[in-house]
């Protein structure tokens, strides 16, 4: 209709699937790890005496599988969608109102961003502990968030472009 999309964009949208895709594919065999790390903690309660590190080492491995696969789900069409009206729309009307709203997403997700690396440039600064008997370090966790954070940035960013070549008339 207008011309094709430049170059660099379709390489660009290819590149953050691509990318998301690996590590949000990785991110699944956390799953695995945390299970291993809970089915311990339970069996060390039961046959002897509490470990200090399983509780804390689950919810990180929790917080990594949950941040690093956010984007692949995003990219998989695994994210909870009201679908009141969207389903009955044409493919053009569902580009042009995804193309408005991602910006919402968009300005959340860098505010998000923004008071992560906040975050984590104190936790490696002041060598931030978790509270307990354990006392992990804080900012292995937060970096993996802003990780996330940012393929989930870089993925709305591609559904963005996507969703403007569809609305030119053209898929990517």
């Amino acid at each position: 209709m207008w011309g094709n999309m430049p170059t660099i964009v379709v390489r660009y949208v290819h590149w953050v699937e691509r990318w998301n895709r690996r590590i949000g594919r990785v991110a699944m065999y956390l799953l695995f790890a945390l299970m291993a790390v809970m089915l311990w903690g339970a069996f060390a309660r039961t046959a002897w005496h509490p470990q200090v590190w399983t509780d804390e080492m689950g919810q990180f491995l929790l917080a990594g599988y949950f941040m690093l696969g956010g984007a692949y789900a995003l990219q998989m069409d695994s994210a909870v969608r009201m679908d009141v009206f969207y389903s009955a729309w044409s493919p053009r009307t569902k580009a042009l109102v995804d193309a408005v709203t991602i910006f919402a997403l968009l300005f959340y997700l860098g505010v998000l961003l923004w008071g992560g690396v906040e975050s984590t440039v104190y936790a490696l600064e002041y060598g931030e502990r978790k509270s307990g008997l354990w006392r992990p370090y804080m900012a292995p966790v937060k970096i993996v968030m802003c990780i996330g954070i940012t393929m989930m940035l870089l993925q709305c960013t591609a559904f963005l472009a996507r969703d403007i070549a569809r609305l030119r008339g053209q898929e990517i």
